[in-house]
Formats: structure tokens, sequence, C-alpha cells
């Protein structure tokens, strides 16, 4: 007889007993392997006293069934898939000692988990990292760079650009349309034109706070770079006058989001989550939101539906959290 598993009657059943053995002393698992293998074999028997069907005799609907019951139960998926597979090798090995024809496991799924739900940012949260400056910077050089990274951070949320097209931009269109180039941002339209993912470009407006944040980085943003390496065309070059790296932009953004006071460090997508998040929230307009986002299809299948321009500037201004009014150039 089996000892009890975590507070459970021990097990008598002699088939059960027999394949304990053969995975604790021919197959040498680990006892913690075994003891959760005993486990999921206690659910077993239980759920075939339950159907009144003998272990040995239960087939797939049973087992289907049962892995129907412990989800209505609220077992995880991935808790039924881990039992499941330990029934699967139990039953292999009754079919390896001849006692069954056929494993009632074998074409058995757990249910399909459900996609987690991106993270995003509360409004206030996402409003305290934007609103963030570093007090008293210790040089000019980290007043350039809490500059430069108010910068980003505005683009991010107000725009819910992707990591790999905010380090793309240029600070003015380059090349002889828009194949030629990367990204750049356009204040006197209001606009910031990205390729993103398939090299598909799209234009997105500009809140009013983000607009501010890249009229005010502009005229400083060669300033304090040594000559030699310089990037005279990226929209956000490192200290060292190379254009930055998604890998330097997490890192930036994570130091920023944990001297914001927030309680977890924030990354580049968790920004683009609350912009669409917050934008769905007001306006409760999905394909506007899809479009801003550059998203190929709605429900991530093959429907993609264009919207004019100018319904989604009016759905961005009137729905984003900082878009007070887009930025209109001075005249």
């Amino acid at each position: 007889m089996a000892d009890a598993a975590d507070g459970q009657e021990p097990i008598s059943h002699p088939l059960v007993l027999r394949y304990l053995d053969h995975v604790r002393f021919e197959k040498r698992l680990a006892e913690r392997t075994v003891t959760l293998y005993q486990l999921d074999l206690l659910k077993l028997l239980a759920a075939c006293a339950g159907a009144k069907v003998e272990i040995e005799s239960a087939h797939h609907a049973h087992i289907r069934r049962f892995a129907a019951q412990m989800f209505a139960a609220g077992r995880s998926a991935r808790g039924i898939a881990l039992i499941l597979s330990g029934w699967r090798g139990f039953y292999a090995w009754l079919g390896r000692e001849g006692l069954i024809a056929q494993n009632p496991v074998a074409q058995v799924r757990a249910p399909k988990a459900p996609k987690p739900l991106p993270k995003a940012l509360g409004v206030d949260d996402a409003g305290q990292l934007a609103d963030f400056s570093a007090e008293a910077p210790e040089s000019e050089q980290d007043a350039w760079l809490d500059q430069r990274d108010a910068a980003m951070v505005e683009l991010f949320y107000g725009c819910g650009l992707r990591v790999g097209e905010l380090v793309a931009l240029d600070a003015v269109a380059s090349g002889a349309g828009q194949d030629a180039g990367h990204g750049w941002v356009d204040l006197q339209d209001g606009m910031v034109h990205v390729r993103g993912k398939g090299k598909k470009w799209r234009s997105v407006p500009i809140a009013g706070k983000a607009a501010e944040a890249i009229a005010l980085w502009l005229p400083v943003r060669l300033s304090a770079l040594p000559a030699d390496g310089l990037s005279q065309t990226a929209m956000f070059p490192g200290r060292r006058g190379t254009r930055l790296t998604p890998q330097a932009v997490w890192q930036r953004l994570r130091g920023r989001s944990l001297a914001a006071g927030l309680a977890a460090p924030v990354h580049p997508h968790m920004l683009r989550h609350s912009y669409a998040s917050h934008l769905l929230q007001s306006s409760g307009d999905l394909r506007a939101v899809q479009e801003l986002l550059g998203h190929a299809n709605i429900t991530t299948t093959q429907v993609y539906t264009r919207l004019d321009f100018q319904h989604l500037a009016q759905v961005y201004d009137a729905a984003h959290p900082r878009a007070h009014g887009r930025h209109k150039p001075k005249t």
C-alpha cells in the first residue's frame, strides 16, 4: 500500500501500486515526481469511482468527462494538462503490460488556456510616469538624457509605438518617398510616420503632450554628443551619438518607471498596451484603435478595415488621456 500523499487516503489499487513501483524503481524517477504521479492517480481513482467504472475499463469518453469536470471546478488548463499527462503515462504502461487494448487518454487534450491579457498601466500610473522628471540632474548630460527619455515615454504612451518603430525614427523625413527611409516625426502636421511590422507604413496623430516633449527635445538633441560617431538623423541617439538599441530603451524605461515610484518596472510594450486600453475605454471605437496601432486585423484574423484619417484624429483627440488638443505649431 502506497503512503498517503498530501493528506490523501493511501492508494490500495494493485495496478496503480505496480505502476508507482515501476516509475520509482525501474524508471528511477525522483521521489517528488513519484508523489506527483500518485496525486494524479488518486484523482483518476476518485473520478472512476464516481463514474462507477474500473480504472482499467475507462475509455476516452470517461477521460473527456473527467477533464471537463475538473475545468468546471475551476482547475486551470495547465493543471489539467499536467494531470492528463500523468494519466497518459499510466495507461501507456497498462498497454505495454498487455492489460488494455487502447490508451483512453491518447486523444484527449486539456482545454485551451485563455491568452493572458496584455499588461497595461492605469491612467494615473501612466500619467505619473509621463509627468516624471529627474530632480536636479547632476550634469548637463544627465539633464539631456532626462529630456530624451521624457520624449520617448510620451511617444510610447501618446502614440502607441512599438520599440522597434521608436528607435528607427529620424528627426526629419529621409529619402525620396516613404519607402526609402525610416519613420519620422512631423510636428508641422502633428503626425508620426512609422514603418511597422511587415514594413507597412502608418501615420499616427501626436498627442499634445508628446508633441510638446518632441518640440523641447529637438533643439537640444545633438547638444551633448561627441562629434565623432554622431548620428545626425536618429531622433533618439545614445550618449555616444549612435542610434539607441531596443535593449537600451528597455533599460532606460525600466529605470525611469522605478524612479517615478511605480510599483513594477515598465517596458515599452506595456505603454503601447496602455495607449490602446485607455483609448478603447474612452472611445469604444475598436476599429479606430486597430488602425492607430497598425494591426492587420481586428481579432488576429484576416479582417482589416481602413478608416478615414480625419475620423481617426477625432477619435484620438477626444479619447486619449493626454491628447488635450493636438500640437499646433506657431505661425
